[in-house]
């Protein structure tokens, strides 16, 4: 049987196979490379794998695929990955519900709002108990207004803010903007570190709630760890790949395993009519 050809490229049947792969899977994204950095990452692994050799940036534009999310380089978790016509369905991930475990830190407030920025403030917070902590979370649980971190994939005149703010840039906070927040609870305390559990909805920042719930207890919090946990139907325990199992076949199989958890064919047609702006702002 003779080999297909792609774009004056004859296919492997490995190539073959990696450019019939179409739908939703789960990665884990490790604490340190961004989101794009991982997707790249994956995107390589199968180019490799596959054997398909093209010039400098036409590698990129070879193989359809994209994440339905960003998750910040200082967080780990589920990122959930759309390859061919799968592309299409990631906006479905940016507004749909989403779990964290995060992991604060109680009298002291960073510039960033997590452990990579650098200190701003210091506060005692000895008089914190855990009751005093349960009661402040029912005040971030619903329909709530929260104001965006200033270090954040949100865009100003096509820049992202964080962008501006390491070049040093003025940048004004964005006004607040409504939020959901599904479940709020408090797993552990261990002064100074408290141990929360969210789920959230799209447009929603993890740092920005631990840094008010600092402000509300009367002193300040950071966010030392991000996980998140859940993204839409996709769980980290169950359908997340590790790196080892970036593989064609593995996700393959993963892509026929994810097929179930996802809504039939007429939804994904109105996703076009979306607006492009929000894929970069979903989460932490």
């Amino acid at each position: 049987m003779a080999a297909r050809e792609a774009g004056g490229v004859v296919l492997s049947k490995s190539a073959e196979k990696l450019f019939s792969l179409s739908g939703l899977f789960a990665v884990y994204k490790p604490k340190g490379p961004t989101s794009a950095g991982v997707l790249n990452l994956l995107k390589e692994r199968l180019l490799a794998e596959a054997g398909v050799q093209t010039n400098g940036n036409k590698r990129n534009q070879v193989l359809k695929i994209g994440h339905g999310g960003t998750l910040d380089s200082a967080a780990a978790g589920v990122l959930v990955v759309g390859i061919g016509k799968g592309t299409k369905m990631l906006r479905t991930m940016l507004s749909g519900s989403k779990k964290y475990t995060a992991i604060g830190l109680l009298g002291k407030a960073t510039d960033t709002l997590d452990a990579t920025g650098k200190v701003t403030e210091e506060k005692p917070y000895d008089q914190v108990t855990k009751g005093d902590l349960e009661n402040v979370l029912q005040k971030f649980t619903g329909d709530i207004m929260q104001v965006p971190p200033l270090y954040s994939a949100l865009k100003k005149d096509g820049e992202r803010l964080s962008t501006l703010m390491k070049r040093g840039e003025a940048v004004e906070a964005k006004p607040a903007r409504p939020v959901t927040v599904y479940s709020l609870s408090l797993r552990q305390f261990q002064p100074p570190l408290f141990t929360l559990d969210v789920e959230c909805g799209g447009g929603f920042y993890v740092r920005s709630l631990v840094s008010d719930i600092g402000k509300e207890l009367s002193t300040c919090a950071t966010m030392q760890e991000l996980t998140r946990t859940k993204q839409g139907p996709f769980t980290l325990e169950e359908h997340a790949l590790y790196e080892d199992k970036w593989t064609i076949d593995e996700i393959a199989r993963s892509l026929e395993h994810c097929t179930s958890l996802l809504p039939g064919e007429p939804s994904h047609k109105k996703l076009k009519t979306e607006h492009p702006g929000e894929t970069a702002v979903s989460c932490e």
